[in-house]
């Protein structure tokens, strides 16, 4: 039986990693929101720390540092780390 890899999200990235963002789930405003805090297709995100629950993540994205809750870093789809 063949494997399907799952997409890796900004949530999958460990905390000391870079990813570049290669593109957005979902619509509406939940989307819009993400865009308009910097995240965006081709951007360097940073993952900084975790809180100690896993919730928010913490993360550097165009020189400054965001929060981002679980369901937020989900829907944003990165390639593998690079750093």
């Amino acid at each position: 039986m063949e494997q399907v890899e799952k997409p890796m999200t900004l949530k999958d990235v460990p905390v000391g990693k870079s990813a570049v963002v290669r593109r957005l789930r979902g619509e509406g405003a939940v989307k819009r929101h993400i865009m308009d805090m910097g995240i965006t297709k081709g951007v360097d995100v940073f993952v900084r720390k975790v809180a100690p629950l896993g919730d928010p993540i913490e993360v550097t994205v165009r020189g400054y540092e965001l929060s981002l809750r679980k369901s937020e870093a989900e829907s944003v789809l990165v390639d593998a780390c690079h750093r």
